[in-house]
């Protein structure tokens, strides 16, 4: 390809809406366009990246057995209806009408549809297992897309569903998806962690996560360095930390704090640390008003609150309803005598003594004991993690890290199989629910990630496996035709040795050329200059900084079996 005739809208300045560096670096290398918020086109450079990332894929899929198809995005509503998750998805789904107002959406995964597909098209034992899978966009109406590609309202997925027999068959899918995944990201050059994980609106009976670590990541991974315990924030376990120093419970005594509501001013007004004190969080999950307690120094968990009520809504009480509740302000609330259902997270029962709001403004009580001042029929862990904190299977230090979802599996286990009626004969004639598993990889995300890993302050630094062209042959003077008849030759050279290479014919001074090369992130550059007559060119790796003289024969070679090398 000649740079002359590709569409490549690089940008010197970093656009004012890109916060992150994959982000900036995706527009000012000119992979992509903004149309809207959360919404990209993948422009050459780009689109050429991801159907390495999509190939990548595909052949890792493959080895293991499962085969691609393609899915409609525009799908009926029923079949969500079936399973329930037309309420569950809530506004992330688009939803629309055709001209018989019908009701559709467009998918946001695929899980009901795959089923659907099954049921139709597999009907006896001896046809399982089987394992599905497509890629192709996906649609969310993020409430706040973000980061580019990060979190965007349109996305490119790959998404496989197997079918098994029984548990012990989908543990033998789960585990080749599992091992094709570590294959996918180790190709793409991503340095990740796998860990525990939610099963969310998917559902089922465990999943994993594969988070690659990053400062910008949305996540955040709870790991143990000493037995090698990985979740991610919303399936981590807590386990109590509390040193209780004095066991006897005190007098329960009602104390006036007229001008104290915020942690921060009742420890002012006590004389006491945050962990003294436990807080009442008022929650509506779907049309029912529960409170949430927990240390005062802690997070919520909402996730592990939303699994525990199995609501499709959870959000905090507005300031009307917290009074309507407790009949004080907010800043008052508290546990005793507080008649809704109470959470209470498993520091909190473990506490002696500790403060809490009277559920009267101006008020709170000391020396609260749980137990004896309040009870709850539902004691659980509902905070979030911290570093530091205990491992839940060794008890060491908890490390903490930000990370990037790029891929999550899930066994789903006969959740939609029976929602559905997707069922199997067996031997004996008689049906059985398949047993299924989901497996799920951000293409775009994938990219970004790798960019995120891969950059320095003049542009992005691309694994040769997904680099949207493998080399660069940058003449110095496309005017010189010494120059122009060595680089000519070295680009069709490598053209029929099967490198994937890009000529800088442009009639632009060398830097601009040079900027262009790093931003973009060619990894090798092949300068051709003042040295061509001679049979010399400069060798670059967009990852060194050291540039070599070598023949061109060397340098031909060279690029052929670093190519080789990387993609045998």
């Amino acid at each position: 390809m000649r740079f002359s005739q590709m569409m490549a809208p690089t940008l010197r300045e970093v656009p004012a809406e890109a916060e992150i560096a994959s982000h900036q670096l995706m527009l000012r290398a000119g992979l992509m366009r903004k149309l809207a918020a959360g919404i990209y086109s993948f422009l050459p450079l780009g689109y050429r990246t991801i159907r390495k990332i999509e190939q990548i894929i595909r052949e890792e899929m493959d080895r293991e057995g499962a085969q691609e198809l393609l899915m409609s995005a525009l799908l009926p509503a029923e079949f969500y209806q079936e399973s329930g998750r037309w309420d569950v998805f809530g506004p992330e789904m688009f939803r629309l009408q055709d001209r018989h107002e019908r009701d559709f959406c467009l998918g946001p995964t695929h899980e009901e549809i795959f089923t659907q597909t099954v049921k139709d098209g597999i009907k006896s034992y001896k046809q399982l297992p089987v394992t599905l899978y497509q890629i192709q966009t996906k649609y969310r109406d993020e409430r706040r897309p973000r980061f580019g590609v990060m979190r965007s309202r349109e996305f490119i997925m790959k998404d496989a569903y197997s079918f098994d027999r029984d548990e012990e068959g989908l543990n033998l899918s789960y585990q080749k998806m599992y091992s094709a995944y570590c294959k996918v990201f180790e190709r793409l050059g991503l340095n990740y962690t796998v860990v525990e994980a939610d099963t969310g609106a998917m559902g089922g009976s465990g999943s994993q996560e594969f988070m690659v670590k990053s400062e910008i990541g949305e996540g955040m991974i709870a790991f143990c360095e000493t037995c090698g315990y990985a979740a991610n924030e919303e399936k981590a376990q807590c386990t109590p930390q509390i040193e209780v120093t004095d066991k006897e419970e005190k007098v329960l005594e009602k104390v006036a704090t007229p001008d104290a509501k915020t942690i921060e001013e009742l420890m002012d007004f006590f004389g006491c640390s945050a962990d003294m004190f436990v807080k009442t969080l008022v929650y509506k999950a779907d049309d029912k008003i529960v409170a949430a307690i927990i240390r005062g120094d802690r997070d919520l968990n909402e996730t592990k609150l939303q699994n525990l009520l199995g609501c499709i809504e959870l959000e905090m009480a507005d300031a009307y309803t917290v009074k309507q509740i407790t009949n004080a302000a907010v800043g008052f609330a508290g546990p005793i005598g507080l008649d809704i259902d109470l959470i209470v997270d498993l520091e909190v029962a473990e506490m002696k003594n500790f403060i809490v709001g009277a559920n009267e403004t101006g008020y709170h009580y000391k020396n609260v004991n749980f137990g004896r001042d309040f009870n709850a029929e539902t004691v659980k862990d509902i905070r979030n993690i911290i570093e530091g904190d205990e491992c839940p299977q060794c008890s060491k230090p908890i490390r903490t890290a930000q990370g990037i979802e790029v891929g999550h599996i899930f066994k789903l286990g006969t959740k939609y199989s029976k929602a559905l009626d997707c069922t199997y004969l067996d031997e004996n004639g008689e049906g059985q629910a398949m047993v299924m598993g989901c497996y799920g990889i951000g293409v775009n995300r994938s990219m970004a990630a790798v960019i995120e890993q891969n950059y320095d302050e003049n542009g992005i630094i691309w694994p040769i496996s997904v680099a949207p062209y493998h080399a660069i042959v940058v003449p110095v003077k496309v005017k010189d035709e010494t120059q122009m008849k060595v680089a000519e030759d070295i680009y069709k050279r490598l053209q029929d040795a099967g490198v994937e290479v890009l000529i800088d014919d442009r009639n632009e001074r060398p830097g601009v050329k040079f900027k262009d090369a790093d931003l973009i992130g060619f990894p090798i550059r092949i300068t051709v200059g003042k040295k061509a007559g001679e049979g010399i060119i400069e060798f670059k790796l967009r990852k060194d900084k050291d540039i070599k003289e070598l023949a061109v024969e060397e340098g031909i070679s060279k690029t052929i079996q670093i190519i080789n090398d990387v993609m045998a």
